[in-house]
């Protein structure tokens, strides 16, 4: 057992969880990944156990609760492409609320009191142009952050009637990698902006179209605010030793304040790279709001929190790094 305990990380073979498990284990933790592996990695689980499990399935969650005595969850596992979710809602629902209502059952049983939950800026929907701060109107337009929102309520009912102390941590665009290039984003298919440009880039991608450039933003394509993985990691293990020292938690959208289109992206990764490529438009996709960027504040006033690695230019940066590392290994 490490210094500080366990943590059970649901998701740990994915690309958030991993450099979760990563850090947690870096602050002294053991970080124990519970993965299904259908999307996730087990070569991404280095720093503490993998245990085979899917969070709709309580037999598997009891097993891995008899395991340790854990002093947080973090909570990574559902599903989470956006356009997926308005064509197949089913399956969001289904994965996303009916797993962790089955994640908080067993967690109820063991007596673990403490979750991180991984929520999402798509709460907010359609915003306005100014940073979006926690108390706006939350009205998404899609079932991936309807999911959501329904989380952070049920774990609000569980606050008040059961004492479960959680952090609903809204993050908007997770990107980057692992700065020393060990993890980072292999999805497969591949559906987010950074690696599916470079993987472009490199040849591997033969569709890449940005869609939508009809958007009321100043070049017409679609904002979006990009926060490091790296930085999201240390918000979590911040996170779990809040909570285990007594911190009744609360919901805090993680993001840096700073939008940048997707136009933005791409002539950033040209000038990382030195590659370039046609730009290519199709028709916007279901359920992409124009804009969405952090207000950010209230994590750094109430957490401390202050990305250190989220600059654009350090994001693609270590995005290209580990892009062309596993290139070699195609």
């Amino acid at each position: 057992m490490t210094q500080r305990g366990a943590v059970l990380v649901t998701g740990g073979g994915g690309y958030i969880g991993a450099h979760c498990c990563k850090a947690l284990h870096e602050a002294g933790y053991l970080p124990v990944a519970f993965d299904d592996f259908s999307t996730g990695h087990r070569s991404f689980v280095k720093w503490g156990p993998a245990v085979e499990g899917n969070v709709q399935d309580p037999k598997s969650l009891e097993a891995v609760f008899r395991t340790q005595d854990f002093v947080a969850v973090m909570h990574f596992a559902a599903a989470s492409a956006v356009g997926e979710s308005v064509v197949d809602p089913h399956k969001y629902y289904t994965n996303n609320v009916g797993g962790t209502l089955t994640l908080l059952r067993a967690m109820r049983d063991a007596g673990c009191q403490n979750l991180i939950f991984s929520s999402t800026g798509a709460v907010y929907g359609n915003a306005s142009s100014e940073p979006i701060a926690e108390g706006a109107i939350k009205s998404p337009i899609n079932p991936y952050g309807r999911s959501k929102l329904m989380i952070e309520d049920i774990l609000a009912d569980y606050r008040t009637a059961y004492g479960l102390r959680s952090f609903c941590f809204r993050y908007f665009n997770a990107s980057g990698a692992d700065s020393s290039g060990e993890i980072g984003e292999d999805r497969d298919p591949e559906t987010h902006l950074i690696p599916r440009a470079i993987m472009a880039l490199q040849g591997e991608v033969g569709d890449f179209a940005i869609f939508g450039n009809d958007y009321p933003t100043p070049d017409g394509t679609a904002i979006r605010d990009y926060i490091h993985v790296s930085d999201l990691a240390a918000a979590h293990v911040m996170g779990a030793g809040l909570l285990a020292s007594g911190h009744g938690g609360g919901i805090y959208n993680l993001g840096t304040g700073a939008g940048y289109s997707v136009k933005d992206v791409l002539s950033a990764i040209f000038r990382e790279t030195g590659l370039t490529m046609p730009l290519v438009y199709r028709p916007r996709r279901a359920g992409d709001p124009p804009m969405l960027i952090a207000d950010p504040s209230a994590a750094r006033r109430d957490l401390g929190f202050k990305p250190s690695h989220s600059s654009l230019d350090a994001i693609i940066a270590t995005a290209w790094r580990w892009h062309r590392s596993i290139a070699k290994h195609r």
